[in-house]
């Protein structure tokens, strides 16, 4: 990987990080719906300028199609579900259940035919998944599991999202396609979003709203474009080897989040696992 990859891989594994705590803060006074509208329209409506004045969008027009399958596989349904999910769970646990990405872009790739699996990465989804059930049973009785069973579709959707990028979406401007992607949120969620409007916007919920709609989104999908530029959709999608570590440390110094049994034991596994899976030819992806 070259510098500037390394760079990006970096700046999106921590910005990448931060969504969760936020989130977390976030989904306490504002409702899920609500939330992604606070996200996604403001972002797109201060990219848009910028979009504007760099032509950007003239050729993603053309494609909107693809911008909207691509808006409903990484914006629209996967942070629905985490932000329902993270009502119930801790901002740790969540990112932990999204490392799982590179495990299910794995399958998902063998799927469409653009990957292959030797025996290492057959074992490194039976490791990865192994983690799962580990974080998942041996704190059983102490999570919702419904909410667990909600972030395995945003896992779905962020291993598709790089996927349609690269295959549909890969030779058009990021930028035009981004702010784009986020109008389209934003204008689908406007009638959900402003009619459940919170009565009361505490502080650290702003500040927690502004983050999640300045730095993890609009920020961070140029980043993310010029990412998945650099070193392609299936290796961008291990961020989520550090995006968890991230999530934990801020959980446990912010929120004061306890590190459990099924943490220790699981995420390693995971980690592993997705390692493994997501080898070519003996070469690790990143």
């Amino acid at each position: 990987m070259s510098r500037r990859g390394w760079l990006l891989f970096v700046a999106m594994s921590v910005i990448w990080g931060t969504p969760y705590l936020l989130i977390r803060i976030a989904v306490r006074d504002v409702s899920p719906a609500t939330l992604i509208f606070f996200r996604t329209a403001p972002a797109g409506l201060l990219l848009l300028p910028l979009a504007l004045h760099r032509n950007a969008l003239a050729s993603v027009w053309r494609h909107w199609r693809w911008v909207l399958v691509y808006t409903v596989a990484e914006l629209g349904i996967p942070w629905l579900f985490v932000s329902r999910a993270e009502v119930h769970l801790t901002s740790s646990l969540t990112g932990i259940l999204i490392a799982t990405v590179p495990l299910t872009g794995a399958l998902i790739y063998w799927a469409f035919g653009f990957e292959h699996f030797t025996g290492r990465r057959v074992l490194g989804l039976v490791v990865g998944f192994g983690g799962v059930v580990a974080l998942v049973g041996l704190d059983l009785g102490t999570i919702d599991l419904g909410a667990v069973a909600e972030v395995i579709i945003p896992a779905i959707g962020y291993s598709l999202g790089p996927l349609v990028i690269s295959r549909k979406l890969g030779d058009l401007p990021g930028l035009g396609v981004i702010t784009l992607s986020l109008l389209m949120a934003g204008a689908a969620y406007a009638p959900f979003g402003l009619t459940h409007l919170p009565r009361h916007f505490p502080l650290e919920v702003a500040l927690a709203v502004a983050g999640l709609m300045l730095v993890c989104t609009a920020l961070a999908f140029v980043l993310f474009f010029e990412l998945i530029g650099e070193i392609g959709p299936h290796r961008s999608t291990v961020i989520t080897y550090i995006n968890p570590a991230v999530a934990i440390l801020l959980g446990i110094v912010i929120l004061g989040e306890r590190i459990s049994l099924g943490i220790i034991v699981g995420f390693p596994l995971i980690l592993l696992g997705s390692w493994l899976a997501t080898q070519h030819d003996g070469a690790p992806v990143a």
